[in-house]
């Protein structure tokens, strides 16, 4: 095949609070007209930022695009939560632990983190947008304990460390007296995500990188060598492309049938005030993922990040059509304020000032898609809920193919099976959400 239309582009619900909580960005300079290049990206999230790095160090003077639908960090770079895991973080299990080889795993996530903390060192991104601290596996329950117990053994069996916290040492932290116990893993970055991608951009233009954003690709053909890539008001020539789209890789007729479209929902407070923040006690940054998957994850963060806010994320749903609805986002409101109020019974009531959509891609086998598709076009797609992580070692590797290199990244994916074929619709909706409905009640107070 050698022509590709875009069926539709990406629309978001709700702000992407982790940008708007920054300063204004600058104007953005869409794609006007004709242009050249050697490769062209497509999507500056954490995956095409990442590969558009890559080719700077493995091509250097190439000519290098980047096409963005919207504005850098306003689509799904702006609606994570910020936690770059480097330990085995499968969301179909019970307890975290992976089902292949964790070891190897363990050693690709933590190149995704060196990648990361060399642009950071290298474009002068605000350390506070990398904050090394680790994170914790927050549990409510006995059943949840036992969760953490399990994960625990099962990283000492990998030789990594973890340290169980009690409930009085949870309420230190957090501030919440809901939590029973908690697993501190070292290696979690978090980051303020949409600093980090904003940062990243600003590093790349600096290096020559020509990012146009607000310019949705609507279609690919191929011409001769090159491919021909185009906007609603220009035309580009590359004679490489790779899409780093994730789930929208559906949209222009690749990996269709075979990909979950899945919404998850987040909260944002207003920047807590000095006597909301005595009220509230605990430190003034932590990262709590629930002990199990489909249970609530909560973040603190600071000034250095955006103000004192906390982010409450739960609910999922899949939406083949990639379109969360409003009333998706209503029911996640509801859900979420009582999840914050439980744990947080001395600002129950608190009013939150963001809520937000943000859309993850997961095939059922969990694989990604991540090679060449036909000659000079590749994807770095499909990162099954791990962007930050695994969105950077998609695009780096992606970049790697497009330049013919060889690495442990590469051979990794390119070696996954494709992705599973669904269940003919609508029998994959309505069967996934009720089943993920039926995980939502079963993580009970997690």
């Amino acid at each position: 095949m050698s022509g590709y239309r875009a069926t539709t582009t990406p629309r978001h619900l709700g702000p992407a609070a982790w940008n708007a909580i920054l300063p204004a960005q600058g104007a953005a300079h869409p794609l006007d007209g004709t242009a050249t290049a050697d490769f062209a990206v497509i999507g500056a999230g954490f995956a095409g930022l990442s590969a558009a790095r890559r080719l700077t160090q493995l091509a250097p003077g190439a000519r290098i695009a980047v096409l963005e639908a919207g504005r850098v960090a306003e689509g799904a770079a702006g609606r994570n939560s910020g936690f770059m895991i480097d330990l085995p973080h499968e969301l179909t299990s019970e307890d975290y632990a992976g089902t292949g080889d964790d070891r190897a795993m363990i050693a690709l996530n933590r190149m995704a983190q060196e990648f990361g903390r060399a642009a950071v060192m290298e474009y002068g991104i605000d350390p506070a947008f990398f904050d090394q601290c680790g994170k914790v596996n927050g549990a409510a329950s006995e059943t949840a304990h036992a969760h953490n117990e399990s994960y625990a053994r099962h990283l000492a069996s990998l030789g990594e460390p973890s340290k169980m916290l009690d409930a009085q040492a949870m309420q230190q932290l957090t501030g919440s007296p809901h939590y029973r116990s908690g697993l501190y893993t070292p290696g979690t970055v978090m980051l303020q995500p949409a600093g980090y991608v904003r940062g990243l951009a600003r590093g790349l233009r600096r290096a020559g990188v020509a990012i146009h954003e607000q310019s949705p690709v609507t279609g690919l053909t191929r011409q001769g060598d090159a491919w021909r890539v185009e906007t609603a008001k220009g035309r580009l020539s590359a004679g490489k492309v790779i899409l780093t789209v994730n789930g929208h890789l559906e949209s222009f007729g690749i990996a269709r049938g075979r990909l979950m479209q899945v919404f998850l929902f987040a909260t944002m407070t207003p920047d807590l005030d000095a006597d909301t923040l005595s009220r509230l006690g605990g430190r003034s940054r932590w990262g709590v993922t629930p002990s199990d998957p489909m249970g609530t994850t909560m973040r603190r963060i600071d000034t250095g990040q955006g103000g004192n806010r906390i982010v409450t994320r739960t609910c999922a749903a899949l939406r083949p059509g990639l379109r969360a609805t409003e009333a998706d986002m209503a029911r996640a409101a509801r859900v979420m304020q009582r999840k914050f109020d439980q744990r947080f019974p001395q600002l129950a009531g608190l009013r939150m000032e963001h809520a937000w959509a943000g859309h993850l891609c997961l095939s059922l086998n969990g694989v990604s898609v991540m090679h060449e598709i036909e000659p000079g076009l590749y994807a770095g797609c499909v990162q099954n809920g791990l962007g930050t992580a695994r969105g950077t070692l998609t695009g780096m590797g992606a970049a790697e193919l497009a330049c013919g290199t060889t690495s442990a990244i590469t051979r990794h994916f390119t070696a996954e099976d494709p992705p599973k074929r669904l269940p003919p619709q609508p029998f994959a909706e309505i069967g996934a959400n009720a089943v993920l409905r039926w995980k939502e009640w079963r993580a009970g107070a997690e």
